[in-house]
């Protein structure tokens, strides 16, 4: 007891050390513990070490995705991949240098990878959500390619006639043209405009514009499944690397949802699934999540316009609208997105629209052409199949052709909205051409938009699953419309359409004015001519294509690429100085499959976005991630 009152006196621990010493020695330890464990985190490359103590993440779509696809392992960071990147990460890539390892080309020249700072995640991080299976927690997100590539009924690239075969010989000669056409439309870009979104041909030179927010080479990923189904495969691998190399995403401009959409995410999410090559996923996911706040609307209705450096959605005013054919046309592409990446809110978001949509009073059950996307009514009573329209009642039908014929909403949709347009919009003209007109608040315009000739082989598309006492009366329709858009070519005198064409004052199926007398190398009328071609094997369709390629060799056809003109009703017209992105990407397509045996790219599996882009049609046996339950 003693011993306790004396002042500075501490009894010895068991050690030795007396208590205060005994408590900074505990400190010390526990400090040099805490500082080993935190080293395992904090320290660079220590990923093996955080394997040892964490269990594995659920993984963002496109961030940290695993892939296991054709044949690949999924990347593991103990093994160098087969073609090692530069340490710094290409500029908009987020580092996706260190996560996927895409194949590189064989031959021909490479490019070094630019290096730059990483892209800031801007795209609606608030949108993303854990990119697993519902139910495996924690289970990294795989599309499995195989799985995908064995449920397709024909080969991608068909099966080749018997080329001993006599009658099939000009017909292989007609094809070959168009591939060469098609060689030269991108070697012409290549050489003058590589990089750029579109070709110049007079000039020889680069166009960007300002559709697409500062993205670069919509050429290159606009032709990339054309160059592939035609089996160009050099010019594919010129065209990979540069999606490999330089196609960045740390852009800042204000860009088209649209245009982006069916142009560069259509582009990507085709050429992953003709080829399996995993650079195309990732980008299309990313892409597509760059997009996302363009729906962040009161209604959910996307604003046309998105902005990659804000990440807002544009027009904030109760005043602005949004275009039928733009917000109408996303459907195809956000479904696939969500087959890819596990991320169901690209699937929600399009359905949302789906459900505005159903719910919202339709003049005699048509669909105006603007809609608010802040109080979710129309703006005019316009209504149009051809521009501002058409894409919207195109999506429809390839909705329920995509979901493997579930997805009876879209189903029910499509044919109500045609029943409308065929009651109030479908005229006959004195000279007997069928054609669709325009509606203004119950009055028609009695023309034909070049973009309303697609609407043909969209009805013989269609005319399969109508009800069985329509399904001959809607064939009849179609080619009657198709027939339509050809004349409008046969009475000009370079034999390609106008831009819009009316029936008025005795005259019929031509523009009244120089206005709308350009061509600009659209597809419209070529793609009804397949659809028709594939549905009845009427030769009359390939013959009319056939006059299309002469004509485009003849008048659109220059030195250094393929360009527009700006009256068709001129023998000696003048150019306008553009080579289209579609031009490769449809035209040229479509003309190719025209003259092509059925299987190839056949219809049973798969659908075309607006782009001419091939999309599967959903095989799957069981309900997949991004079609569900309709």
């Amino acid at each position: 007891m003693l011993m306790r009152k004396v002042p500075g006196f501490v009894p010895a621990s068991p050690w030795g050390l007396r208590l205060p010493q005994k408590f900074l020695f505990l400190l010390f330890l526990s400090g040099l513990v805490t500082l080993c464990f935190g080293a395992l985190f904090l320290l660079p490359h220590s990923s093996r070490l955080k394997r040892l103590f964490l269990a594995p993440r659920t993984q963002q779509p496109g961030l940290e995705v695993v892939a296991e696809i054709a044949g690949h392992a999924p990347a593991r960071e103990q093994e160098p991949p087969p073609n090692p990147a530069p340490a710094a990460p290409a500029p908009g890539e987020d580092d996706l240098s260190s996560r996927v390892s895409p194949r590189r080309r064989k031959g021909g020249l490479r490019r070094t990878r630019p290096t730059g700072p990483r892209e800031e995640a801007t795209a609606a991080r608030g949108n993303s959500i854990p990119a697993s299976r519902p139910g495996d927690e924690g289970v990294p997100f795989r599309f499995d390619f195989n799985a995908f590539r064995s449920r397709l009924r024909h080969p991608v690239l068909g099966t080749r006639a018997d080329e001993s075969q006599e009658p099939q010989s000009r017909v292989r000669a007609q094809r070959e043209k168009i591939k060469e056409m098609m060689q030269f439309a991108w070697q012409s870009y290549k050489r003058y405009a590589m990089g750029k979104n579109e070709l110049r041909p007079l000039t020889k030179d680069g166009y960007e514009g300002n559709m697409f927010g500062g993205l670069s080479g919509a050429t290159v990923i606009d032709s990339l499944d054309t160059l592939y189904l035609m089996e160009l495969k050099e010019e594919f691998q010129e065209a990979k690397a540069w999606v490999e190399e330089s196609f960045h995403l740390n852009v800042s401009g204000e860009a088209s949802l649209f245009e982006v959409n069916i142009r560069y995410i259509g582009g990507l999410l085709s050429a992953f699934y003709l080829t399996g090559e995993e650079v195309f996923r990732i980008k299309a996911i990313r892409l597509g999540e760059k997009l996302l706040p363009a729906f962040n609307t009161p209604t959910g209705i996307p604003k046309g316009v998105v902005s990659f450096k804000s990440g807002s959605w544009g027009w904030a005013t109760a005043g602005s609208s949004s275009i039928l054919a733009e917000f109408g046309s996303l459907h195809l592409e956000f479904l696939h997105l969500t087959e890819l990446s596990g991320n169901q809110v690209f699937a929600e978001k399009v359905r949302n629209i789906r459900k505005v949509l159903r719910k919202i009073e339709k003049p005699f059950g048509l669909y105006p052409n603007f809609l608010s996307p802040v109080s979710g009514n129309w703006v005019q009573h316009h209504v149009s199949v051809g521009g501002l329209g058409d894409s919207f009642y195109e999506y429809l039908i390839k909705s329920w052709l995509m979901s493997g014929k579930t997805d009876m909403e879209a189903k029910n949709m499509y044919y109500e909205a045609l029943e409308a347009i065929e009651t109030y919009l479908l005229n006959v003209s004195p000279g007997g051409l069928t054609y669709i007109a325009e509606w203004r608040g119950g009055i028609l315009d009695h023309k034909m938009g070049h973009l309303a000739c697609f609407s043909g082989g969209m009805i013989a598309l269609g005319a399969e699953d109508a009800k069985e006492e329509k399904r001959a009366h809607y064939r009849e329709l179609a080619a009657q419309i198709t027939k339509t858009c050809h004349e409008s070519y046969a009475r000009s005198d370079t034999k390609l359409g106008p831009e819009a064409f009316w029936f008025n004052s005795g005259r019929e199926a031509v523009a009244t004015q120089l206005s709308e007398s350009y061509y600009i190398l659209r597809p419209e009328v070529v793609e009804s001519y397949m659809y028709l071609w594939r549905q009845t094997h009427n030769p009359i369709y390939r013959e009319w294509g056939w006059e299309v390629v002469l004509a485009l060799e003849k008048y659109c056809r220059t030195e250094a690429g393929f360009s527009g003109i700006q009256d068709v009703y001129s023998s000696n017209p003048n150019h306008d100085n553009k080579q289209q992105s579609f031009f490769l990407a449809e035209t040229l397509k479509y003309l190719y499959l025209l003259f092509s045996e059925d299987d190839l790219l056949s219809l049973e599996d798969w659908v075309f976005n607006t782009e001419a882009h091939p999309l599967p049609v959903n095989h799957s046996d069981s309900s997949s991630r991004a079609w569900g339950r309709y």
